[in-house]
């Protein structure tokens, strides 16, 4: 069979293309992806500086708009810019055009400047420039239109705007009652049915813990267990703060998607395979632990390794594997590789036991992480599934890669025979699949019902932090940060 599309490497050629898979190369070793927003921050490199142009002058706004953009300017609470909105006097003149502008940056890519990110938030929003859009709005008199057009286009953020619309509600009606394993049936009802107007007077209380478990992303047992009464004790400001944290997120992506993509939540460790802009595909993953954060980021899938071996990062060898000594790692089947340097390496071969499985999705990044098969199934039966070292472990990998390649008359319906080869073995795809690794931890339905997902690594709470923090800094009608924010954990 021709197959022009794949390469074969002896073991010892692998073993240096893996290494080099694996070492942390800084951001201007690396080629930003196609068609996507950048995945880090400038490279560094002196660029020429292009001449100055003179900002687009905005007309002075009329006393209709001028009361038209005093309203909304208030309307940042409701779009997860500020925890609570106060009362300020109207601004007038530059001061109001400073206001709108800020808030116009805010609504399109983020209340959050990205000098303040984390490294590891590596998904950046693309550049943009409200000024010639407000120009253009004042002098047509279309603030309305122009206003509609700033927030993101998705249906995610939308359903996330109208389930802190419910949840801003219930905060200002007072809350919900904390419950134990001994409150009563309508207790827990009535608690569950804040957040969830479905319920009815004569559904079964089991029916009603299930759903209220399938939203928390819990095993859905319909007993009121520890976990499920954690979830429902969440106090109402986490839940704000998430949908906020959530909201700034989907700021940050850009205002268009590749329709052929894949996106792995990696705060619910679930991987999905889009075509024509459809979910055709849905698998359970293994994302990284809290102390191993697989980082958000986007790229493209250039290839799949077959049978790949695995060259064991050092971080993880000096702490889980050379203490077990020389011996046991070659029990194991491990090989121990001198460096150039003088050092030496671990190094796991191809084969059923690897670490990597028979299946290496391979983007460029520069975190060094990977969608791979796993020979460990066990995790992906569980409901807890942050366990890796940043990687992403699939479910289904072989069911992945051949909707990958399907579209290759070589390769369609072949990924079984290559791996039943044994040899090590590079596939490129006839196309680039985009990847979105994101942190989604709450996303609602079309009625605004909020589901949500344990906030693993932290980063709700300290994005809510930013956000109201950078409010207080730029918005003049935001409300003081609250003294502290308590994680959901």
């Amino acid at each position: 069979m021709n197959r022009p599309s794949m390469t074969r490497f002896s073991f010892a050629a692998m073993v240096g293309f893996a290494a080099s898979s694996l070492v942390v190369l800084p951001a201007l070793a690396q080629t930003p992806p196609p068609a996507v927003a950048p995945t880090l921050p400038g490279s560094g490199m002196v660029q020429p500086i292009p001449a100055l142009r003179p900002p687009v002058p905005i007309p002075s706004l009329s006393a209709a708009q001028e009361a038209w953009a005093n309203d909304w300017l208030k309307t940042g609470a409701a779009q997860g810019l500020m925890a609570r909105q106060k009362r300020s006097g109207p601004l007038r003149g530059q001061a109001l055009v400073d206001a709108m502008l800020d808030r116009a940056r805010a609504l399109s890519t983020g209340r959050v400047d990205t000098a303040d990110f984390l490294d590891i938030w590596a998904l950046r929003p693309e550049k943009f420039d409200p000024r010639p859009g407000l120009a253009k709005a004042v002098a047509e008199d279309s603030l309305d239109q122009w206003a509609s057009r700033l927030t993101p286009p998705w249906a995610g953020y939308e359903t996330l705007r109208k389930g802190l619309e419910r949840y801003e509600a219930i905060r200002d009606q007072g809350g919900w009652q904390t419950l134990s394993a001994s409150s009563s049936p309508d207790a827990v009802r009535k608690r569950i049915a804040l957040e969830d107007p479905s319920v009815s007077p004569d559904e079964k209380l089991t029916d009603i813990i299930q759903r209220a478990q399938r939203r928390y992303g819990l095993n859905p047992t319909g007993n009121l267990d520890a976990r499920t009464l954690a979830a429902l004790n969440v106090g109402v400001d986490d839940r704000i703060a998430a949908i906020m944290a959530n909201m700034e997120r989907w700021r940050w992506m850009p205002r268009s998607l590749p329709v052929n993509r894949v996106q792995v939540n990696i705060a619910a460790a679930v991987l999905t395979l889009f075509e024509g802009d459809q979910p055709v595909t849905s698998m359970r993953a293994v994302t990284g632990s809290p102390d191993n954060q697989t980082p958000m980021l986007s790229s493209s899938i250039h290839s799949i390794v077959v049978n790949p071996p695995w060259n064991v990062p050092m971080s993880i060898a000096r702490r889980e594997l050379f203490p077990k000594g020389r011996a046991t790692l070659i029990r194991q089947g491990y090989k121990i590789v001198k460096t150039p340097e003088g050092g030496e390496r671990i190094v796991q071969p191809a084969g059923p036991n690897s670490a990597l499985g028979r299946l290496k999705f391979d983007f460029n990044n520069p975190f060094a992480v990977y969608l791979h098969d796993t020979p460990s199934r066990g995790k992906f039966s569980s409901y807890d599934r942050l366990a890796s070292h940043g990687c992403i472990r699939l479910e289904k990998p072989v069911a992945l890669a051949e909707q990958m390649v399907a579209a290759s008359p070589d390769l369609n319906g072949q990924i079984q025979n290559l791996i039943d080869e044994g040899k090590t073995q590079r596939v490129s795809l006839p196309q680039d699949v985009a990847v979105y690794l994101l942190y989604w931890t709450a996303f609602a339905n079309g009625d605004g019902v909020v589901s949500f997902r344990n906030d693993p690594y932290g980063w709700d709470k300290l994005l809510a932090q930013k956000i109201e923090a950078s409010s207080s800094r730029a918005d003049p009608t935001a409300a003081p940060a609250p003294a502290s924010i308590a994680s959901k954990d």
